[in-house]
């Protein structure tokens, strides 16, 4: 645990009602901040009494309600490990599991439009240079014929995009669509060539230079051809 990066607890004594919905509320906040990762263990029951100065009960129910939100995971004999950062998460992690290729693929289209035209209006410099690493990092994955690598990449590259809006329910959204996007894409890191490798340099060209509508058109190259193709529905 590492309380100088959390969220400082107010200090004890606390009163009997409110104790369990303010931990509840303290630990949600852990988790939705990334200060408590997705697939990382929370810390143990004894240090989350001793950094909130409150009774094991009271932690014990809280973190009782992060599981039954479905955002963390008990796992004999190694702990308590974040799944999800939101019940918006959850839902959506649980929906897509149902969805077909072509629905996916649409559902990409309409928020990658949106936060690549957001990134370009408000990319900082930093943004940008992550922006290029991962870029590089997407091309150098093609060196390797591993498709999970590939398809890792090619997500990190366009989260980072979300996370260039500086809009933290687009990003909270696009981590929830993760494994949908994952699977819609396998089918197209397939192949020996990095087929789209000149629209993402061009997407990421036109975020740098501020260019949203530039922006835009380079999602719509990059996705509109593999919607029209007509896959199939798959149910």
């Amino acid at each position: 645990m590492n309380p100088e990066n959390s969220v400082s607890p107010p200090a004890a004594p606390f009163t009997r009602s409110g104790v369990t919905d303010y931990l509840t509320d303290l630990f949600h906040e852990e988790i939705r901040s990334g200060r408590w990762a997705v697939g990382a263990r929370i810390p143990v029951e004894s240090e989350l009494v001793s950094w909130t100065g409150a009774g094991r009960n009271s932690v014990r129910e809280a973190v009782q309600s992060l599981v039954q939100a479905g955002l963390v995971r008990r796992e004999q004999g190694r702990g308590t490990f974040v799944i999800a950062r939101s019940q918006l998460t959850q839902t959506l992690q649980r929906r897509v599991s149902s969805s077909g290729r072509r629905d996916g693929l649409e559902l990409r289209f309409a928020i990658d439009v949106a936060t690549a035209e957001l990134a370009a209006r408000r990319r900082t410099d930093d943004d940008v240079r992550d922006l290029h690493a991962l870029l590089d990092a997407r091309a150098r994955s093609w060196r390797q014929p591993d498709i999970e690598q590939r398809m890792a990449a090619d997500t990190a590259l366009h989260r980072a995009v979300a996370a260039a809006t500086h809009n933290e329910l687009f990003v909270e959204l696009y981590d929830g669509l993760l494994d949908l996007f994952r699977s819609v894409l396998r089918a197209d890191v397939e192949g020996d060539v990095d087929q789209h490798a000149r629209q993402h340099e061009r997407l990421v060209q036109a975020i740098a230079d501020q260019d949203a509508p530039a922006a835009r058109a380079e999602i719509g190259d990059l996705l509109t051809p593999l919607i029209e193709d007509g896959i199939p529905h798959q149910r």
